[in-house]
């Protein structure tokens, strides 16, 4: 995923399911390369590269 996308996920009202390793994820912010993910399945959070980030059923 590149950054163009990240903005345009969270600027759109649709609904997207991004995942990262096979977890689906909230994008929580952004902040140049570097997205702060929120894991759906628990609490957990975690500092990513948005290149890590991609949409179910898309490939990198």
């Amino acid at each position: 995923m590149d950054l163009d996308r990240i903005h345009s996920i969270l600027n759109n009202k649709d609904k997207v399911d991004v995942l990262y390793d096979e977890r689906p994820v909230w994008i929580q912010g952004i902040n140049h390369d570097i997205a702060k993910v929120g894991f759906i399945d628990n609490f957990e959070e975690k500092d990513v590269y948005i290149q890590d980030l991609y949409e179910r059923n898309l490939y990198n």
